[in-house]
Protein backbone atom coordinates (compact mmCIF):
# COMPACT_ATOMS: atom_id res chain seq x y z
CA UNK A 1 0.00 0.00 0.00
CA UNK A 2 1.59 3.28 -1.13
CA UNK A 3 0.98 6.69 0.42
CA UNK A 4 -0.74 9.34 -1.62
CA UNK A 5 1.65 11.93 -0.14
CA UNK A 6 5.21 10.53 0.16
CA UNK A 7 6.98 11.60 3.32
CA UNK A 8 10.07 12.99 1.59
CA UNK A 9 9.97 15.47 -1.25
CA UNK A 10 13.03 14.01 -3.09
CA UNK A 11 11.34 10.56 -3.14
CA UNK A 12 8.30 12.18 -4.70
CA UNK A 13 10.45 13.74 -7.45
CA UNK A 14 12.15 10.41 -8.16
CA UNK A 15 8.85 8.56 -8.43
CA UNK A 16 7.41 11.28 -10.68
CA UNK A 17 10.39 11.04 -13.10
CA UNK A 18 10.13 7.24 -13.19
CA UNK A 19 6.41 7.48 -13.89
CA UNK A 20 6.98 9.91 -16.75
CA UNK A 21 9.54 7.52 -18.30
CA UNK A 22 7.18 4.55 -17.94
CA UNK A 23 4.33 6.54 -19.41
CA UNK A 24 6.47 7.54 -22.41
CA UNK A 25 7.58 3.92 -22.99
CA UNK A 26 4.02 2.65 -22.70
CA UNK A 27 2.91 5.06 -25.43
CA UNK A 28 5.89 4.17 -27.60
CA UNK A 29 5.18 0.42 -27.24
CA UNK A 30 1.36 0.81 -27.46
CA UNK A 31 0.93 -0.67 -23.97
CA UNK A 32 -0.95 0.50 -20.90
CA UNK A 33 1.14 -1.08 -18.15
CA UNK A 34 1.64 1.80 -15.68
CA UNK A 35 1.93 0.57 -12.10
CA UNK A 36 -0.26 1.56 -9.17
CA UNK A 37 2.32 3.85 -7.59
CA UNK A 38 2.45 5.96 -10.74
CA UNK A 39 -1.32 6.22 -10.80
CA UNK A 40 -1.37 7.35 -7.19
CA UNK A 41 1.38 9.92 -7.79
CA UNK A 42 -0.48 11.21 -10.85
CA UNK A 43 -3.66 11.57 -8.79
CA UNK A 44 -1.80 13.35 -6.00
CA UNK A 45 -0.17 15.70 -8.51
CA UNK A 46 -3.55 16.54 -10.05
CA UNK A 47 -5.04 17.27 -6.61
CA UNK A 48 -2.09 19.54 -5.74
CA UNK A 49 -2.44 21.42 -9.02
CA UNK A 50 -6.17 21.86 -8.49
CA UNK A 51 -5.66 23.17 -4.97
CA UNK A 52 -2.99 25.58 -6.14
CA UNK A 53 -5.24 26.84 -8.92
CA UNK A 54 -8.17 27.28 -6.51
CA UNK A 55 -5.93 29.13 -4.05
CA UNK A 56 -4.71 31.54 -6.73
CA UNK A 57 -8.28 32.14 -7.83
CA UNK A 58 -9.31 32.98 -4.24
CA UNK A 59 -6.36 35.30 -3.66
CA UNK A 60 -7.33 37.28 -6.76
CA UNK A 61 -10.71 38.02 -5.16
CA UNK A 62 -10.04 41.45 -3.59
CA UNK A 63 -11.90 44.74 -3.44
CA UNK A 64 -9.55 46.67 -5.74
CA UNK A 65 -9.80 44.04 -8.53
CA UNK A 66 -13.35 42.68 -8.35
CA UNK A 67 -15.29 44.98 -5.99
CA UNK A 68 -18.84 43.86 -6.85
CA UNK A 69 -18.15 40.13 -6.59
CA UNK A 70 -16.06 40.62 -3.44
CA UNK A 71 -18.80 42.58 -1.66
CA UNK A 72 -21.43 40.06 -2.80
CA UNK A 73 -19.41 37.12 -1.45
CA UNK A 74 -18.66 39.05 1.75
CA UNK A 75 -22.37 39.58 2.44
CA UNK A 76 -23.17 35.92 1.75
CA UNK A 77 -20.36 34.73 4.03
CA UNK A 78 -21.53 37.16 6.73
CA UNK A 79 -25.05 35.71 6.51
CA UNK A 80 -23.73 32.14 6.74
CA UNK A 81 -21.53 33.03 9.73
CA UNK A 82 -24.40 34.74 11.55
CA UNK A 83 -26.64 31.74 10.89
CA UNK A 84 -23.97 29.38 12.23
CA UNK A 85 -23.45 31.43 15.39
CA UNK A 86 -27.21 31.70 15.91
CA UNK A 87 -27.50 27.91 15.81
CA UNK A 88 -24.61 27.56 18.26
CA UNK A 89 -26.22 30.04 20.66
CA UNK A 90 -29.52 28.15 20.38
CA UNK A 91 -27.75 24.91 21.27
CA UNK A 92 -26.39 26.66 24.38
CA UNK A 93 -29.60 28.49 25.18
CA UNK A 94 -29.30 27.67 28.90
CA UNK A 95 -26.03 29.57 29.16
CA UNK A 96 -27.43 32.41 27.04
CA UNK A 97 -30.49 32.63 29.30
CA UNK A 98 -28.28 32.81 32.40
CA UNK A 99 -26.20 35.61 30.86
CA UNK A 100 -29.38 37.51 29.96
CA UNK A 101 -30.67 37.17 33.53
CA UNK A 102 -27.36 38.50 34.94
CA UNK A 103 -27.44 41.41 32.47
CA UNK A 104 -31.02 42.18 33.49
CA UNK A 105 -30.09 42.22 37.18
CA UNK A 106 -27.13 44.50 36.52
CA UNK A 107 -29.34 46.79 34.42
CA UNK A 108 -31.86 46.94 37.27
CA UNK A 109 -29.13 47.79 39.78
CA UNK A 110 -27.72 50.36 37.37
CA UNK A 111 -31.03 52.19 36.96
CA UNK A 112 -32.10 52.07 40.62
CA UNK A 113 -31.05 54.97 42.83
CA UNK A 114 -29.25 54.21 46.08
CA UNK A 115 -25.97 54.08 47.96
CA UNK A 116 -24.80 51.23 45.72
CA UNK A 117 -24.54 53.50 42.68
CA UNK A 118 -20.92 54.47 43.33
CA UNK A 119 -19.90 50.79 43.34
CA UNK A 120 -21.93 50.08 40.21
CA UNK A 121 -20.33 53.02 38.40
CA UNK A 122 -16.86 51.92 39.54
CA UNK A 123 -17.46 48.36 38.27
CA UNK A 124 -18.88 49.70 34.99
CA UNK A 125 -15.88 51.93 34.43
CA UNK A 126 -13.37 49.18 35.21
CA UNK A 127 -15.21 46.60 33.13
CA UNK A 128 -15.45 48.83 30.05
CA UNK A 129 -11.78 49.87 30.41
CA UNK A 130 -10.62 46.24 30.65
CA UNK A 131 -12.95 45.10 27.84
CA UNK A 132 -11.59 47.87 25.59
CA UNK A 133 -7.99 46.70 25.95
CA UNK A 134 -8.87 42.99 25.79
CA UNK A 135 -10.77 43.67 22.55
CA UNK A 136 -7.82 45.53 21.06
CA UNK A 137 -5.55 42.63 22.02
CA UNK A 138 -7.85 40.12 20.33
CA UNK A 139 -7.96 42.23 17.17
CA UNK A 140 -4.17 42.28 17.15
CA UNK A 141 -3.73 38.49 17.06
CA UNK A 142 -6.98 36.74 16.15
CA UNK A 143 -6.17 36.64 12.43
CA UNK A 144 -9.06 38.71 11.05
CA UNK A 145 -7.77 39.96 7.72
CA UNK A 146 -4.22 41.23 8.19
CA UNK A 147 -4.61 41.82 11.93
CA UNK A 148 -4.73 45.29 13.47
CA UNK A 149 -1.44 46.44 15.02
CA UNK A 150 -3.13 47.80 18.12
CA UNK A 151 0.06 47.99 20.20
CA UNK A 152 1.60 50.49 17.79
CA UNK A 153 -1.66 52.37 17.30
CA UNK A 154 -3.18 52.42 20.80
CA UNK A 155 -1.31 50.82 23.70
CA UNK A 156 2.17 52.09 22.80
CA UNK A 157 1.03 55.73 22.43
CA UNK A 158 -0.97 55.45 25.67
CA UNK A 159 2.10 54.24 27.61
CA UNK A 160 4.23 56.93 25.96
CA UNK A 161 1.78 59.71 26.89
CA UNK A 162 1.58 58.47 30.52
CA UNK A 163 5.41 58.37 30.66
CA UNK A 164 5.83 61.90 29.32
CA UNK A 165 3.11 63.18 31.65
CA UNK A 166 4.61 61.43 34.68
CA UNK A 167 8.03 63.01 34.13
CA UNK A 168 6.47 66.44 33.52
CA UNK A 169 4.09 66.30 36.49
CA UNK A 170 6.39 64.48 38.90
CA UNK A 171 3.50 62.16 39.80
CA UNK A 172 1.20 59.48 38.34
CA UNK A 173 -1.81 60.43 40.50
CA UNK A 174 -3.67 62.06 37.62
CA UNK A 175 -7.16 63.39 38.49
CA UNK A 176 -10.00 60.96 37.60
CA UNK A 177 -11.91 62.18 35.71
CA UNK A 178 -10.70 63.30 33.17
CA UNK A 179 -8.06 60.51 33.22
CA UNK A 180 -7.77 58.29 31.17
CA UNK A 181 -9.54 60.35 28.50
CA UNK A 182 -7.28 63.31 29.26
CA UNK A 183 -4.18 63.60 31.42
CA UNK A 184 -3.84 66.65 33.70
CA UNK A 185 -1.09 67.18 36.25
CA UNK A 186 -2.22 66.92 39.88
CA UNK A 187 -1.48 69.65 42.40
CA UNK A 188 1.63 69.15 44.50
CA UNK A 189 3.72 67.11 42.07
CA UNK A 190 7.48 67.45 42.51
CA UNK A 191 9.54 67.38 39.32
CA UNK A 192 12.18 64.64 39.33
CA UNK A 193 10.46 62.53 42.01
CA UNK A 194 8.99 60.00 39.57
CA UNK A 195 10.38 56.45 39.32
CA UNK A 196 10.33 53.88 36.55
CA UNK A 197 8.30 51.37 38.55
CA UNK A 198 5.58 53.88 39.42
CA UNK A 199 4.97 54.37 35.68
CA UNK A 200 4.99 50.59 35.17
CA UNK A 201 2.35 50.23 37.90
CA UNK A 202 0.22 53.01 36.38
CA UNK A 203 -0.16 51.24 33.01
CA UNK A 204 -0.04 47.64 34.30
CA UNK A 205 -3.81 46.99 34.11
CA UNK A 206 -4.31 48.07 30.49
CA UNK A 207 -1.08 46.39 29.37
CA UNK A 208 -1.98 43.07 31.01
CA UNK A 209 -5.52 43.20 29.62
CA UNK A 210 -4.12 43.81 26.13
CA UNK A 211 -1.73 40.89 26.58
CA UNK A 212 -4.60 38.66 27.75
CA UNK A 213 -6.52 39.64 24.62
CA UNK A 214 -3.60 38.60 22.40
CA UNK A 215 -3.51 35.24 24.24
CA UNK A 216 -7.23 34.72 23.57
CA UNK A 217 -6.65 35.59 19.91
CA UNK A 218 -4.19 32.68 19.61
CA UNK A 219 -6.89 30.09 20.41
CA UNK A 220 -8.52 29.66 16.95
CA UNK A 221 -5.42 28.03 15.32
CA UNK A 222 -5.13 25.70 18.33
CA UNK A 223 -8.78 24.59 18.20
CA UNK A 224 -8.69 24.19 14.40
CA UNK A 225 -5.63 21.94 14.45
CA UNK A 226 -6.90 19.95 17.44
CA UNK A 227 -10.29 19.32 15.82
CA UNK A 228 -8.60 18.27 12.56
CA UNK A 229 -6.33 15.81 14.40
CA UNK A 230 -9.16 14.28 16.45
CA UNK A 231 -11.56 13.93 13.53
CA UNK A 232 -8.98 12.92 10.95
CA UNK A 233 -10.60 15.35 8.47
CA UNK A 234 -8.73 17.82 6.29
CA UNK A 235 -9.77 21.34 7.38
CA UNK A 236 -8.51 22.80 4.08
CA UNK A 237 -6.88 25.60 6.03
CA UNK A 238 -3.86 27.10 4.27
CA UNK A 239 -1.84 27.53 7.49
CA UNK A 240 -2.56 23.94 8.50
CA UNK A 241 -1.62 22.65 5.04
CA UNK A 242 1.65 24.60 5.26
CA UNK A 243 2.28 23.03 8.67
CA UNK A 244 1.74 19.51 7.30
CA UNK A 245 4.02 20.17 4.34
CA UNK A 246 6.66 21.51 6.71
CA UNK A 247 6.51 18.30 8.76
CA UNK A 248 6.93 16.22 5.58
CA UNK A 249 9.96 18.24 4.44
CA UNK A 250 11.60 18.49 7.88
CA UNK A 251 14.72 16.59 6.81
CA UNK A 252 15.32 18.55 3.60
CA UNK A 253 14.55 22.11 4.79
CA UNK A 254 17.26 24.56 3.70
CA UNK A 255 15.90 28.13 3.95
CA UNK A 256 16.07 30.13 7.16
CA UNK A 257 12.31 30.69 7.54
CA UNK A 258 11.49 26.98 7.34
CA UNK A 259 14.27 26.12 9.80
CA UNK A 260 12.97 28.80 12.18
CA UNK A 261 9.45 27.35 11.97
CA UNK A 262 10.81 23.86 12.61
CA UNK A 263 12.73 25.22 15.60
CA UNK A 264 9.52 26.64 17.10
CA UNK A 265 7.69 23.39 16.42
CA UNK A 266 10.41 21.25 18.01
CA UNK A 267 10.65 23.50 21.07
CA UNK A 268 6.90 23.43 21.66
CA UNK A 269 6.63 19.68 21.04
CA UNK A 270 9.61 18.57 23.16
CA UNK A 271 9.76 21.12 25.99
CA UNK A 272 6.00 21.48 26.48
CA UNK A 273 4.76 24.16 28.89
CA UNK A 274 8.07 25.97 29.19
CA UNK A 275 8.64 25.84 25.42
CA UNK A 276 5.28 27.49 24.82
CA UNK A 277 6.06 30.01 27.58
CA UNK A 278 9.40 30.86 25.95
CA UNK A 279 7.80 31.36 22.51
CA UNK A 280 4.99 33.51 23.96
CA UNK A 281 7.31 35.67 26.10
CA UNK A 282 9.18 37.29 23.20
CA UNK A 283 7.95 39.15 20.11
CA UNK A 284 7.49 36.14 17.85
CA UNK A 285 5.75 36.40 14.45
CA UNK A 286 5.78 32.58 14.19
CA UNK A 287 3.68 32.00 17.33
CA UNK A 288 0.64 31.03 15.22
CA UNK A 289 2.67 27.94 14.35
CA UNK A 290 2.97 27.16 18.07
CA UNK A 291 -0.82 27.15 18.39
CA UNK A 292 -1.18 24.84 15.38
CA UNK A 293 1.59 22.57 16.72
CA UNK A 294 -0.05 22.31 20.15
CA UNK A 295 -3.42 21.52 18.59
CA UNK A 296 -1.94 18.96 16.18
CA UNK A 297 -0.05 17.10 18.93
CA UNK A 298 -3.06 17.32 21.31
CA UNK A 299 -1.34 19.42 23.98
CA UNK A 300 -3.89 19.94 26.82
CA UNK A 301 -5.81 23.19 26.57
CA UNK A 302 -4.75 24.63 29.93
CA UNK A 303 -1.11 23.81 29.24
CA UNK A 304 -1.25 25.78 26.00
CA UNK A 305 -3.46 28.65 27.16
CA UNK A 306 -1.86 28.95 30.60
CA UNK A 307 1.65 29.23 29.16
CA UNK A 308 0.43 31.62 26.45
CA UNK A 309 -1.41 33.82 28.96
CA UNK A 310 1.56 34.03 31.34
CA UNK A 311 3.99 34.68 28.50
CA UNK A 312 1.97 37.33 26.68
CA UNK A 313 0.10 39.08 29.51
CA UNK A 314 2.92 39.14 32.09
CA UNK A 315 6.42 38.47 30.73
CA UNK A 316 6.16 39.93 27.22
CA UNK A 317 4.04 42.90 28.26
CA UNK A 318 6.52 43.97 30.95
CA UNK A 319 9.34 43.80 28.39
CA UNK A 320 7.37 45.95 25.95
CA UNK A 321 6.28 48.37 28.68
CA UNK A 322 9.83 48.89 29.90
CA UNK A 323 11.03 49.46 26.35
CA UNK A 324 8.39 52.16 25.67
CA UNK A 325 8.83 53.81 29.09
CA UNK A 326 12.62 53.98 28.77
CA UNK A 327 12.38 55.22 25.18
CA UNK A 328 10.00 58.06 26.14
CA UNK A 329 11.64 59.03 29.42
CA UNK A 330 12.33 62.76 29.68
CA UNK A 331 16.10 62.77 29.11
CA UNK A 332 15.90 60.28 26.23
CA UNK A 333 13.25 62.37 24.45
CA UNK A 334 15.26 65.55 24.91
CA UNK A 335 18.37 63.84 23.53
CA UNK A 336 16.41 62.54 20.53
CA UNK A 337 15.04 66.01 19.74
CA UNK A 338 18.51 67.58 20.00
CA UNK A 339 19.92 64.78 17.83
CA UNK A 340 17.29 65.53 15.17
CA UNK A 341 18.36 69.18 15.23
CA UNK A 342 21.98 68.21 14.59
CA UNK A 343 21.15 66.61 11.24
CA UNK A 344 22.76 68.55 8.35
CA UNK A 345 20.50 70.91 6.34
CA UNK A 346 17.08 69.46 7.27
CA UNK A 347 17.70 69.09 11.02
CA UNK A 348 16.39 72.46 12.30
CA UNK A 349 13.28 72.35 10.09
CA UNK A 350 12.41 68.85 11.33
CA UNK A 351 13.27 69.64 14.95
CA UNK A 352 10.88 72.60 15.14
CA UNK A 353 7.55 70.66 14.83
CA UNK A 354 8.75 68.06 17.36
CA UNK A 355 9.67 70.78 19.86
CA UNK A 356 6.34 72.55 19.29
CA UNK A 357 4.43 69.31 19.78
CA UNK A 358 6.20 68.52 23.07
CA UNK A 359 5.65 72.06 24.32
CA UNK A 360 1.95 71.87 23.43
CA UNK A 361 1.62 68.59 25.35
CA UNK A 362 3.30 70.12 28.40
CA UNK A 363 0.92 73.09 28.35
CA UNK A 364 -2.07 70.74 28.15
CA UNK A 365 -0.84 68.81 31.19
CA UNK A 366 -0.88 71.96 33.31
CA UNK A 367 -4.15 73.22 31.80
CA UNK A 368 -6.96 72.55 34.29
CA UNK A 369 -10.54 71.87 33.30
CA UNK A 370 -12.71 74.94 32.81
CA UNK A 371 -9.94 77.38 31.98
CA UNK A 372 -10.21 76.91 28.23
CA UNK A 373 -8.06 74.66 26.09
CA UNK A 374 -5.44 75.54 23.50
CA UNK A 375 -6.81 75.44 19.96
CA UNK A 376 -3.52 74.88 18.15
CA UNK A 377 -2.95 71.59 16.39
CA UNK A 378 0.45 70.21 15.43
CA UNK A 379 0.91 68.56 12.06
CA UNK A 380 2.55 65.54 13.73
CA UNK A 381 -0.69 64.78 15.57
CA UNK A 382 -2.63 65.26 12.31
CA UNK A 383 -0.32 62.85 10.46
CA UNK A 384 -0.59 60.23 13.22
CA UNK A 385 -4.40 60.44 13.16
CA UNK A 386 -4.41 59.90 9.39
CA UNK A 387 -2.00 56.97 9.68
CA UNK A 388 -4.31 55.34 12.25
CA UNK A 389 -7.30 55.97 9.96
CA UNK A 390 -5.54 54.42 6.95
CA UNK A 391 -4.46 51.34 8.93
CA UNK A 392 -7.96 50.81 10.35
CA UNK A 393 -9.49 51.15 6.85
CA UNK A 394 -6.97 48.68 5.43
CA UNK A 395 -7.79 46.30 8.28
CA UNK A 396 -11.51 46.51 7.42
CA UNK A 397 -10.79 45.95 3.72
CA UNK A 398 -8.67 42.91 4.57
CA UNK A 399 -11.54 41.45 6.63
CA UNK A 400 -13.91 41.93 3.68
CA UNK A 401 -11.41 40.26 1.32
CA UNK A 402 -10.82 37.38 3.76
CA UNK A 403 -14.51 36.65 4.24
CA UNK A 404 -15.16 36.87 0.49
CA UNK A 405 -12.32 34.40 -0.09
CA UNK A 406 -13.82 32.09 2.55
CA UNK A 407 -17.11 32.05 0.63
CA UNK A 408 -15.21 31.38 -2.60
CA UNK A 409 -13.59 28.39 -0.87
CA UNK A 410 -17.04 27.12 0.09
CA UNK A 411 -18.12 27.31 -3.55
CA UNK A 412 -15.00 25.48 -4.72
CA UNK A 413 -15.47 22.72 -2.15
CA UNK A 414 -19.13 22.35 -3.09
CA UNK A 415 -18.23 22.19 -6.79
CA UNK A 416 -15.54 19.57 -6.15
CA UNK A 417 -17.92 17.50 -4.01
CA UNK A 418 -20.57 17.49 -6.76
CA UNK A 419 -17.93 16.48 -9.31
CA UNK A 420 -16.76 13.59 -7.09
CA UNK A 421 -20.33 12.37 -6.54
CA UNK A 422 -21.09 12.45 -10.27
CA UNK A 423 -17.87 10.59 -11.01
CA UNK A 424 -18.65 7.79 -8.55
CA UNK A 425 -22.13 7.20 -9.96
Amino acid sequence: MFLLRPRQSHDFVKVTIVCQIKLYLSHAQNTTGVDLRCALVSTDSAVSERRQKDREERLALVLWRRPIVTLHYFLLETFITLKKWTLKLWQRRGTVFLILVLCSLFSLAYSTEGAHQKYVQYLEKRFLWCAYWVGLGILSSVGLGTGLHTFLLYLGPHIASVTLAAYECGSTDFPEPPYPDQIICPDGGVEGSISLWSIVSKVRLEACMWGAGTAIGELPPYFMARAARLSGADPDDEDYEEFEEMLEQAQTAQDFVTRAKLGVQNMVQKVGFFGILACASIPNPLFDLAGITCGHFLVPFWTFFGATLIGKAIVKMHIQKLFVIITFSKHIVEQMVSLIGSLPRVGPSIQKPFSEYLEAQRSKLHHHTGAGTPATENWLAWVFEKVVLVMVCYFIFSIINSMAQSYAKRRQQSRQQRYTEEKTK
